[in-house]
């Protein structure tokens, strides 16, 4: 319909709220865009659309960047949109291409406005969010307001975007840009009406304390919890939370491992692939008085009590002590609503390379005002003893991204020396590790599942697509990406909660010395290591992905590494190098030292166990599109 800003259509009525078979009539007015000139604006049950009124010469003309005529539409979708403002009476640019209809050119005009925010792909990148911005005017108040109400109507009816968010931001983050970082994205959630509760840290830790101390009724409030900061922060916050909220046995393990625990603990742990569940079998008067007789204090002795039916949770402090919490129905943590949300600001920031495809605050908080969702495993790393000598006192950690030891854990170690140097000292850590190429005395044990889904023989596509990814040496390697069928297929049951794991299993042992001892969850993408440490690794599959690197020759070791900072390079088709999926696996060090990298964070761990949760958070992510 041509004719002035005022003028609007909506079937036969002018209620923008109108419902017609269950669906909004469609709006189209004749109106103003910003810069490039007069457009008719129809708004639809799935988005915005417009087409520029005049005709364009016939040279190359764009609107918006794109090349177009008059006939062609620009539209965005309503779930690519996460804002309309009203801004009032106000300048509305002339286009600056000739023929632009009442638009004469470098001409600007008094209107009132309202803008609408969403965002677009990059062209050189498809996984980075740029913000887009279009500008309406009118001349009518009345009608202008009446597209604004009806925008918001339609965003309104987007399903699972957040409302009110707890915000924790490490002001020491990457280079100390932490909060410069959250006032960069910040108007982003005031445009989207996202409430946000803002807590700066002071010190270590302190995040973790909160998230501990937080009620279930308070955090039911929230629709999510952000983190500003690397992937050591969002560690921090997600073991606060799944401290008091996380319920499940300990991680399976073989029978030699459990005999050493025996021996050194006075308890009897049974193996769950023999007892289908994992539990400690305990004989109470026997333990306590063991426990007394151990110099343990009393107060600790209810840690020994569990299995996965009971009402009380083993949970891990710094300290290696135990403590125990009432499980909370009200508030599983693998629940479809409360989702966790990073914005970058570390060093490495490899959860968001890899759960977004971006390394940028601008499309994490997107992703995260739109309400995107992605399931993430999450393993169960539990230390049993940190040293030869030390008793058996068993602290659970939870890891999002990766678990390393051996030179994993000697970078980490070694950087903390270099803290002022900021994100630098990581390269002069990794430096002085390689160099020395130390090796260390272990043995370590993972269970292989052999089931219908992982036979490379069965039938089916995913039996195909398993298949691929348990094979690091083949040509075409599966990634995962956005709606990954993988990850969206599940291809195991979740093992880590105590039942017996689907098919065949055995426990294979490999011992000897090792320059490093990896466990990726997911592929660990980041600037050094552009396809990761495991390029195939996915999101949610229920696998851990455990890299042996034996000792070899220093340039064979220079070699791996090369390999592993090369884009579209194999750093696993070595000999020295064995990778295993799995779901559980057992270490247990043969020497003195024994320190590991958990998500950028150092664990003292002469003996641990792992296993994996399929898919038990979810983020504000939708997976990499490249």
């Amino acid at each position: 319909m041509e004719g002035d800003g005022d003028d609007c259509l909506i079937g036969e009525n002018s209620d923008p709220h109108l419902q017609f078979g269950g669906e909004a009539t469609p709006l189209s007015s004749t109106i103003f865009l910003d810069q490039v000139g007069e457009v008719i604006l129809t708004c639809n049950s799935d988005g915005l659309s417009w087409k520029c009124v005049e005709p364009f010469s016939k040279d190359e003309s764009t609107c918006l960047g794109i090349k177009r005529d008059s006939k062609v539409s620009t539209n965005i979708k309503f779930s690519d949109l996460y804002a309309v403002e009203f801004i009032n009476y106000g300048i509305i640019r002339g286009s600056n291409l000739p023929n632009a209809g009442r638009f004469l050119l470098g001409h600007n005009f008094e209107m009132y406005r309202f803008t609408v925010h969403g965002f677009h792909r990059s062209k050189t990148r498809s996984s980075l969010w740029v913000p887009s911005v279009f500008t309406f005017g009118l001349d009518n108040l009345q009608t202008c307001q009446m597209w604004v109400n009806r925008i918001n109507s339609s965003l309104a009816l987007q399903v699972g975007r957040p409302k009110n968010l707890l915000v924790f931001i490490n002001p020491k983050s990457g280079k100390g840009h932490g909060y410069r970082v959250w006032e960069t994205v910040a108007p982003i959630f005031t445009r989207a009406k996202v409430k946000t509760k803002v807590i700066v840290t002071q010190r270590a830790g302190q995040a973790f304390d909160v998230m501990v101390s937080t009620s279930n009724r308070e955090l039911n409030s929230y629709d999510g919890v952000v983190t500003v900061g690397g992937d050591g922060f969002f560690n921090e916050i997600l073991n606060g939370f799944l401290k008091s909220r996380h319920k499940a046995s300990y991680p399976p393990a073989p029978s030699d491992f459990i005999h050493s625990l025996e021996c050194n603990g006075s308890f009897v742990l049974h193996d769950p692939i023999e007892t289908a569940a994992t539990s400690f079998a305990v004989d109470d008067e026997s333990l306590l008085s063991s426990s007394i007789h151990n110099g343990m204090e009393s107060t600790n002795f209810s840690c020994w009590l569990t299995n996965h039916l009971d009402v009380y949770e083993i949970t891990g402090n710094e300290d290696g002590s135990c403590s125990t919490a009432d499980q909370d129905p009200e508030f599983p943590p693998q629940n479809e609503w409360f989702r966790f949300g990073i914005i970058p600001a570390g060093s490495t920031d490899a959860i968001v390379m890899c759960t977004t495809g971006a390394r940028d605050p601008i499309t994490s908080a997107l992703h995260i005002v739109l309400g995107k969702r992605v399931c993430l495993d999450i393993a169960q790393v539990v230390r049993w003893r940190t040293t030869s000598t030390s008793k058996v006192e068993p602290c659970v950690r939870y890891a999002a991204s990766f678990a390393g030891y051996g030179f994993y854990g000697d970078v980490i170690t070694e950087s903390e020396k270099y803290r002022w140097m900021g994100p630098n000292r990581y390269d002069c850590a990794g430096t002085k590790v390689f160099l020395k190429h130390s090796s260390y005395q272990a043995e370590v044990a993972y269970l292989e599942v052999k089931s219908e889904e992982t036979n490379p023989t069965a039938k089916g596509n995913l039996a195909s697509l398993v298949q691929a990814l348990g094979s690091p040496n083949v040509s075409e390697r599966v990634v995962c990406r956005v709606n990954c069928n993988v990850c969206s297929m599940k291809p195991m049951d979740t093992f880590a909660c105590g039942s017996q794991p689907p098919g065949e299993t055995r426990w294979v042992t490999s011992k000897g010395r090792f320059l490093s001892v990896g466990a990726a969850i997911i592929s660990c993408r980041n600037e050094r290591a552009p396809d990761g440490l495991v390029a195939d690794a996915h999101l949610s599959d229920g696998f851990l992905h455990l890299i042996l690197i034996k000792e070899c020759p220093h340039a064979f070791y220079l070699w791996h590494l090369t390999e592993l900072a090369r884009k579209g390079g194999n750093p696993l088709k070595f000999d020295f190098v064995e990778h295993h999926k799995t779901p559980a696996f057992t270490f247990t060090s043969l020497g003195k030292q024994s320190m590991w990298n958990v998500d950028g964070e150092v664990l003292q761990a002469h003996q641990l166990s792992a296993q994996v949760f399929q898919g038990l958070i979810s983020l504000f992510a939708t997976g990499p599109e490249v």
